[in-house]
């Protein structure tokens, strides 16, 4: 869909917004994207509350005094990709902003990345496209 949108396009797309977590893996669009010098913007960052439960963000952010939120915030910002978590509490949007003072380690990045699994994906509308195939 990227290439066909590249090429329907009158002008060059800057941007491509996706769903993006440590659950679901999008590598594949995000190498297309990256072909076409878009940025990558991830919505649902947060897995829609799933990440701050997680035992392997949690021992990480733990080791390096986070939390995890900021922890798979940290992961996706590594990548290039520009996470927008959602929150209406001041508190949170601080424990969000402590991902970008953190540097993962290379072992830490594999880890997280260990975290994708099929059929992790959050928004799928009726409307969507097949997606994961």
């Amino acid at each position: 869909m990227i290439e066909e949108a590249v090429k329907l396009a009158s002008e060059p797309i800057a941007v491509l917004q996706i769903e993006t977590h440590p659950y679901l893996d999008q590598s594949k669009v995000v190498a297309a994207a990256r072909r076409h010098g878009m940025a990558v913007v991830g919505y649902c960052p947060l897995a829609r509350g799933k990440v701050p439960a997680d035992p392997v963000l949690q021992k990480i952010g733990h080791a390096d005094g986070k939390t995890p939120a900021p922890v798979a915030l940290g992961f996706l910002e590594q990548q290039r990709i520009i996470p927008i978590p959602r929150t209406s509490k001041r508190e949170r949007l601080a424990e969000n902003l402590g991902s970008l003072d953190l540097r993962l380690s290379e072992a830490e990045m594999a880890e997280i990345a260990e975290l994708k699994r099929p059929d992790s994906r959050i928004v799928s509308p009726p409307q969507a496209p097949k997606w994961d195939t």
